[in-house]
């Protein structure tokens, strides 16, 4: 064997499982006609196919996670053939993401700039980066964007649950709301006392029926977990249903 000679200077693993999960990428958006010229912003340094990141409003990139996201992107034009002038990748959060954009210009040596305000450029990698501060873009268009975020204030929570409801899209919008929920409970609780946003109070009082599911099935001890018991509700049964399954 090659490194017979040196017992004590390597260790050798064979066949090393690079990943425990299956790896996925947040959000894949393909560009299907290339003349159409996009005006929203996040769109402006999109190529025909773009790689999305999100990380919660709790949460923020960090150097691992830029090297992780980047492997995917690797990867993604290893599988599907995509030359890297085609590719795109975008990280977002609600944090400022300066630690993780010193590292690219001193370490790695890349431009950044920020010519719209969140959204910094880039440059110097195989693919065009941007790496998006959502709580710093500016436009009315991204009020979507710019909402995901943990520390909503009563007017912002308005705002946002009444663009959702002018534009009809409440069923769709549920999965963003309830992101909203999570990192904002507090403020919300506030504002379904002053509102009566039909849509708000159905998606809180979804948020209830779920925790009472879980800690009634905590509570007997029951071996079923929190994902079991969320993958009865998304199925469509009732509290009561779920009482009788777990029994």
């Amino acid at each position: 064997m090659t490194f017979k000679s040196y017992p004590d200077a390597f260790e050798i693993l064979p066949e090393f499982q690079l990943s425990k999960a299956p790896l996925k990428i947040d959000c894949v958006i393909i560009k299907k006609l290339k003349d159409v010229e996009i005006s929203a912003t996040l769109a402006s340094g999109f190529r025909g196919v773009n790689l999305i990141e999100y990380k919660s409003p709790t949460d923020y990139v960090s150097v691992e996670d830029y090297y992780k996201v980047y492997g995917y992107a690797c990867l993604y034009r290893a599988q599907e053939r995509v030359p890297f002038k085609d590719l795109s990748l975008t990280f977002i959060e609600s944090r400022d993401p300066q630690k993780l954009l010193r590292y690219l210009t001193e370490e790695k040596g890349f431009t950044v700039a920020e010519n719209t305000p969140g959204i910094y450029t880039v440059t110097g990698a195989d693919l065009p980066i941007q790496i998006v501060n959502n709580r710093k873009l500016a436009s009315k268009d991204d009020v979507w964007l710019r909402s995901l975020y943990d520390k909503l204030n009563s007017h912002e929570v308005q705002q946002i649950t009444e663009v959702i409801n002018r534009q009809e899209q409440e069923h769709r919008a549920e999965d963003y709301f309830n992101v909203l929920y999570r990192a904002n409970r507090r403020i919300f609780e506030e504002v379904i006392k002053m509102t009566s946003t039909e849509f708000i109070q159905q998606t809180v009082a979804h948020k209830k029926l779920v925790a009472e599911a879980v800690a009634e099935a905590e509570a007997k001890a029951f071996a079923k977990s929190k994902a079991e018991v969320l993958k009865l509700l998304d199925q469509g049964l009732s509290v009561e249903e779920i009482r009788q399954r777990l029994k």
